[in-house]
């Protein structure tokens, strides 16, 4: 998936578990982790990390609907 977006003309969102080989394998990527809840079948919820990665520079270009 890294490769792919290093490679592409468009932008990317990839939303993934914070995991330190996760973060080496997107390392140059714009990141930001993020607090979530998982939840499965209605059960009790289950605290954790997601890093969302970015294929662009968000400061430079913000994103926007069009």
């Amino acid at each position: 998936m890294a490769q792919l977006m290093r490679g592409m003309k468009g932008k990317a969102i990839v939303s993934l578990n914070d995991h330190p080989d996760i973060r080496r394998c997107f390392a140059g990527f714009e990141m930001e982790a993020v607090d979530i809840n998982y939840t499965v079948g209605g059960g009790q919820g289950v605290a954790r990390r997601e890093v969302i990665i970015y294929s662009w520079d968000r400061a430079a270009e913000p994103a926007g609907l069009f």
